[in-house]
């Protein structure tokens, strides 16, 4: 059987071969998960916010996220980051969606695939490790008037979006 050859005449082994991947700049990727505490009795949910105890944004209100490992799915490091920062584990992401615009991350090219999640009051607690200073649950429409670090304000706003609650 004849192999498939590209109009180089190469196979994709062949090609494969001879590929610079350096040839093309990379961004880093990252999660950002957006979590929402319910009540039963009706009130406002709330909001889950880490306050930053790193540079950049040192101090400020964000998502539980961070970067993904080499070879690691994005959904995995949606909830290997929650439960570091918050020791929140469990969680079934929902896509909220994908933040790519140039300059969103001071350190660099950073594309960020943002998730989100919702737990009934009682059903989850969370506590700050690794790189959060603090965690809050803030009501929605408090979070709402906060300055958010990176451009976690749209993904509040898109979350929101989808938000059944």
């Amino acid at each position: 059987m004849n192999e498939l050859r590209d109009k180089n005449g190469l196979t994709e082994e062949e090609f494969l071969r001879q590929y610079d991947a350096d040839k093309y700049p990379k961004p880093a990727l990252t999660a950002d998960v957006v979590i929402f505490r319910t009540f039963k009795d009706g009130r406002e949910p709330d909001v889950l916010l880490i306050k930053r105890g790193g540079h950049p944004f040192l101090g400020c209100y964000a998502f539980p996220g961070g970067f993904s490992n080499k070879n690691e799915p994005v959904e995995e490091t949606a909830k290997r980051e929650l439960l570091e920062e918050t020791g929140i584990e469990g969680i079934d992401p929902q896509m909220v969606g994908v933040y790519s615009k140039p300059g969103r991350d001071p350190r660099g090219w950073t594309v960020s695939v943002a998730y989100t999640a919702a737990f009934d009051a009682g059903e989850v607690k969370a506590e700050a490790g690794d790189d959060a200073a603090a965690v809050e649950w803030i009501p929605v429409s408090k979070a709402q008037t906060l300055r958010l670090a990176f451009d976690h304000d749209e993904i509040f706003a898109d979350a929101l979006e989808t938000f059944p609650g």
